[in-house]
């Protein structure tokens, strides 16, 4: 079993981007290519050992290269995704991105070959069968692994921030939801997602993750697919939580936010500073009321004293930290809104096009 270590944390404020995506046809639906366009086809050299894909033969992943600072995130986000197009145009795709595709039914779409998911899908059975979820996941070097479960004790109050912002997910199996991200209460029927506890250290973190390991719970330590966890392969803290994107300046804000949590974070703990022990049932209220409300939510604040409007949150957030992109976020219309109304106003094929993968 594959372990990862205390070793790995050597660097501090490295960032790394996964996306998550929908490989559609040329009228934008969901459709198998992902065999085509992992294993049959060799793609860009940048994409060389960075494309992979998920669980249904739909969505793709990409990950970034390690980028050496936040001032290089964009272009590495860019190239990546240039990339991705160039190689799934070449073989006759389109590529699309949401929490989850608006027109995406998971009885008739095929899941992937793959070992490790048809491994899943058994063990795991409904809740996997039906998990045609894509996010957005952002990593930030640590260089201690007792500095890095401390920062995702902290970081535990700040993502349902993260989820709200991103919120883009209304529709799944041809229905409107009601939430504003499906996407995050579909993924939670799987065992190990949400909200995960706190860990007094690292020794605690690794007992947990060794014991998953042993028992046989999970068979690879990417199974522990909790909202924030740190990653202990690539000595970074790792936030799972926003919803799939098209358009790359929301997820660049999503990465700038996240790394300026984690730099001020680790100067709280270098501090001293007494972490929170929130519970996690308040913290699932909170992220609930990301899901539920999107840009409209309002939280439990951070101190447990009383409620704070997400406006409140950003405004004091880019203040504190000297961003400004979750500000502009905030200000538009959020992802979910805007494939209500563009289904609303346009009809479905419009809808399809609002979801195209943007390079630019």
């Amino acid at each position: 079993m594959e372990r990862g270590s205390r070793e790995a944390f050597t660097r501090m404020g490295t960032l790394g981007i996964e996306e998550e995506c929908f490989v559609v046809d040329e009228t934008g639906r969901p459709t198998s290519g992902t065999d085509q366009l992992v294993y049959e086809h060799d793609p860009p050299e940048l994409l060389e050992d960075r494309l992979d894909h998920e669980l249904f033969k739909c969505v793709i992943e990409t990950q970034t290269p390690r980028i050496e600072s936040l001032a290089a995130a964009e272009d590495a986000l860019l190239s990546v995704r240039g990339a991705l197009l160039e190689h799934a145009n070449a073989h006759g795709y389109e590529v699309a991105a949401a929490g989850l595709h608006p027109l995406a039914r998971w009885r008739d779409l095929e899941h992937a070959e793959k070992p490790r998911y048809r491994s899943q899908l058994d063990r795991i059975q409904y809740t996997q069968h039906r998990n045609t979820t894509a996010g957005v996941h952002v990593h930030v070097g640590v260089d201690d692994a007792d500095k890095a479960v401390w920062i995702a004790n902290e970081l535990r109050w700040y993502v349902p921030i993260m989820l709200a912002l991103s919120a883009n997910s209304p529709f799944w199996d041809g229905f409107d939801t009601g939430l504003q991200s499906a996407r995050a209460k579909i993924f939670e029927g799987l065992p190990n997602t949400g909200m995960p506890t706190s860990f007094a250290d690292f020794d605690a973190f690794d007992r947990f993750e060794r014991r998953m390991l042993e028992s046989r719970s999970i068979e690879d330590r990417g199974e522990l697919w909790f909202d924030v966890r740190p990653h202990t392969g690539h000595g970074t803290v790792e936030v799972r939580t926003p919803d799939g994107q098209a358009d790359p300046d929301i997820v660049m804000a999503f990465v700038e936010y996240t790394h300026a949590l984690v730099e001020a974070l680790a100067e709280s703990y270098e501090d001293g500073t007494t972490g929170h022990r929130h519970r996690r049932e308040l913290l699932d209220e909170n992220k609930w009321r990301a899901i539920r409300h999107g840009h409209d939510a309002s939280f439990i604040d951070r101190e447990l004293e009383g409620t704070v409007t997400l406006g409140e949150v950003v405004d004091r957030e880019c203040d504190r930290l000297g961003i400004d992109g979750i500000k502009r976020v905030y200000e538009r219309e959020s992802g979910a809104e805007a494939q209500r109304r563009v289904l609303e106003e346009q009809g479905v094929q419009a809808l399809c096009e609002s979801v195209r993968l943007q390079a630019g």
